[in-house]
């Protein structure tokens, strides 16, 4: 049940207007029961100075393409009323026009697009207003006896407002409702949303909150006296099978919606998602269309729900269900597309956003983990709503045309234009062992830095989780995943790209890059010495590469794999027998996989680094002094030992071999498999030949 989160105290530090707004806004947003993610939109009108020093009537209403929950002040948009009020005397007035016409009623151009339902809150005569979406006000919108059900909570106190496409006809239309009923206190927007007003911000948001309060109490009465969702007609899967099935499925679901453009994905087993799949009305309702039109661009009109019984059927079964359901569901998107097309539109990707699966839960996919979690929370969201509705009534959405046109409509397609641009690695998953050290933390953050998204595998999980959470921090949350795991333990290994599947579908990019080095004359090597470099650079990397090499065939996108090898895997260097061993079979181990990959589209090349001692856990061992001593030498005279003897006259960093890494694993390097890349100052022994 939503509650009223206002407090006063920090209320009072607030200055009046736009600060005060922001504060409400982001209360209102908190809660997504209260309001979507990216939907709604809040105003208030004041008083302020323009940039003669006149005394004007402005209103600060949200921008286009930001959220409630975490909106500032810069994502308002302040407009002069006096140049929008005149436009209520107009009958019509079209969307492009509207936009235009806005745009010059800006006090400051640096400001966002106003929002598309600015007018909404211009027309109506009141210091603020609120737009949102709750989930048991839309369980009412879309019911098809919701306006009854309404009377029954609100009886005079509400205005309802048949459904229309956002812009300049419903504004007035819900003005001219408001105007038309003085007495009114809320305003029901038909399969849409609920608008409240008040004098000041605390009273607005206060009536926000106590209507929907009235609805979900009134909601929850008749929906303890009906089984949701028409009662149980499967069973869920235990939470490890469950996990164990979705494991199994995701790269194969990756690679059948990753066609037309490479998406990621996300796994939800939530209890209400699980009572949703479960349902035995659920497919049905799941087909009747968008729980709000907010929606659609991120959900589109409909999932795809996969029959599937999860107590008799195995998981190959399941797994060629998907692949023709998949495929049938593009084919009815791309015909619902040419159906509704209108000049101009260029459709999206045709495969679903959502996936339900009965036993084990939903799955989302989308161009980035943000977006692929923002499908996920707007259909919890759904599923609140078509529960609610169903409590009441029929469950009831807009029809196919009006569902093209919102999902199609310019105004709503441009706030998906304020996303960066694509990079190079965008919609790709990388996952890099040893990734907590120099080498491989700078690798992933050049693979983010270019859009990919990053599992930081390594035996030091305090090191992984650090360098997981400075690039989540910096890029946003599920960039990057922290995983522990030994590269000797095969068990470890399976886990780590269980992981990599659940939380973002799969894997395309491999940095095999976990090592350690040990220094001994060769009568003086014994066998542990021996076995730990074999187990680590060689079994290790064996292991890593052939999970890896399974799931890219799954997926069946390609892919690529890097190995970090060394100057040691062509050098015979002194007193490292077991050391340059290990890194010669990773070399010759890297160009077997290229063999065996090249039909599959899974490119495997090789980096030949040498001497990076910089962030080296490596270099920061025995190692260093085992090194220094073999060649008569102190150990802080390592670095200019190693730049000399180049014949460049350089030393070798980190960000080299990320460079490195990031070329081979490009589309630069699309073409080139089974190659040997040296990046070590050139070490004339060791030029490959």
């Amino acid at each position: 049940m939503v509650q009223n989160l206002w407090d006063n105290e920090k209320a009072k530090q607030l200055n009046k207007g736009l600060d005060e707004l922001v504060y409400r806004s982001n209360l209102i947003g908190t809660d997504r029961r209260v309001c979507n993610w990216g939907g709604g939109n809040t105003s208030t009108k004041t008083g302020i100075k323009d940039f003669r020093g006149r005394d004007i009537e402005v209103m600060y209403v949200k921008g286009s393409g930001s959220d409630l929950g975490t909106m500032q002040a810069k994502h308002f948009t302040g407009l002069r009323l006096e140049d929008i009020n005149p436009l209520y005397e107009l009958d019509e007035m079209p969307d492009e026009e509207m936009v235009a016409y806005l745009s010059n009623c800006m006090i400051d151009s640096k400001h966002p697009r106003a929002s598309i339902e600015t007018l909404l809150h211009a027309f109506l005569p009141f210091p603020q207003v609120d737009h949102t979406h709750p989930d048991a006000i839309i369980s009412i919108c879309c019911a098809d006896n919701g306006r009854e059900i309404a009377r029954e909570i609100y009886g005079d106190r509400f205005v309802w407002v048949p459904y229309i496409r956002p812009g300049f006809t419903l504004s007035k239309m819900i003005a001219e409702g408001v105007r038309n009923h003085p007495d009114a206190e809320l305003v029901l927007m038909e399969k849409h949303g609920l608008v409240t007003w008040g004098n000041t911000s605390e009273e607005t948001y206060a009536k926000t909150i106590r209507v929907i309060q009235e609805a979900e109490d009134y909601i929850e009465r008749l929906a303890q006296e009906k089984k949701t969702f028409g009662g149980a007609r499967y069973s869920s899967l235990s939470e490890e099978e469950r996990r164990a099935a979705a494991t199994a499925i995701m790269p194969l679901i990756r690679g059948a919606v990753s066609d037309e453009k490479k998406m990621i994905l996300t796994y939800d087993d939530g209890e209400d998602v699980l009572t949703f799949v479960n349902g035995i009305n659920s497919k049905a309702l799941s087909q009747v269309g968008a729980a709000c039109p907010d929606h659609l661009v991120h959900t589109k009109v409909v999932p795809l729900f996969v029959e599937w019984e999860p107590k008799l059927e195995n998981i190959d079964q399941l797994k060629l269900i998907l692949s023709e359901e998949i495929q049938q569901y593009k084919q009815n998107y791309k015909a619902y597309f040419q159906r509704n097309k209108q000049e101009g539109d260029q459709m999206f990707e045709s495969a679903p956003r959502v996936i339900l699966i009965p036993g084990i839960g939903m799955i989302n996919t989308g161009k980035s983990h943000a977006h692929s979690r923002i499908s996920g929370a707007l259909y919890h969201r759904a599923i609140a709503v078509m529960r609610g509705a169903t409590a009441l009534g029929e469950f009831v959405s807009l029809s196919e045309n009006e569902s093209y046109n919102v999902e199609y409509w310019p105004l709503e397609l441009y706030k998906l234009s304020l996303a960066p641009k694509e990079t190079e690695f965008s919609r790709q998953v990388a996952l890099i062992t040893g990734g907590a050290g120099g080498i491989g933390s700078e690798t992933a953050r050049v693979l983010v830095s270019e859009g990919a998204h990053v599992a930081i595998a390594d035996l030091n999980f305090e090191g992984a989780q650090r360098v997981a959470a400075e690039i989540n921090a910096e890029y946003g949350d599920g960039r990057a995943l922290a995983i522990q795991m030994d590269v000797t333990s095969e068990e470890q290994i399976k886990e780590a790209y269980s992981q990599c599947a659940l939380t973002y579908g799969g894997v395309d990019i491999i940095v095999n890059n976990a090592g350690l080095a040990t220094s001994s004359p060769f009568d003086e090597t014994s066998l542990q010495e021996w076995n730990l470099n074999i187990n680590v650079l060689g079994t290790g990397y064996f292991l890593v590469a052939r999970e890896a090499f399974k799931v890219m065939k799954e997926q069946g996108l390609g892919g690529s794999m890097v190995f970090i090898g060394s100057k040691n895997s062509i050098y015979a260097g002194k007193n490292v027998t077991a050391y340059s061993s290990a890194k010669a079979l990773e070399a010759h181990l890297a160009r077997c996989i290229a063999a065996e990959g090249g039909e599959y589209g899974i490119r495997v090349n090789t980096i030949l680094p040498d001497a990076i001692l910089q962030g080296s856990a490596i270099w920061n061992s025995n190692w260093r002094n085992e090194r220094a001593e073999a060649y008569g030498i102190e150990p802080d005279q390592l670095e200019e030992h190693y730049r000399k003897r180049t014949t460049l006259l350089v030393n070798i960093y980190p960000r080299d071999i990320a460079e490195g890494v990031a070329f081979f694993a490009s589309s630069k390097a699309e073409k080139t498999t089974g190659c040997m890349l040296t990046i070590d100052g050139g070490v004339p022994a060791a030029f490959t030949r």
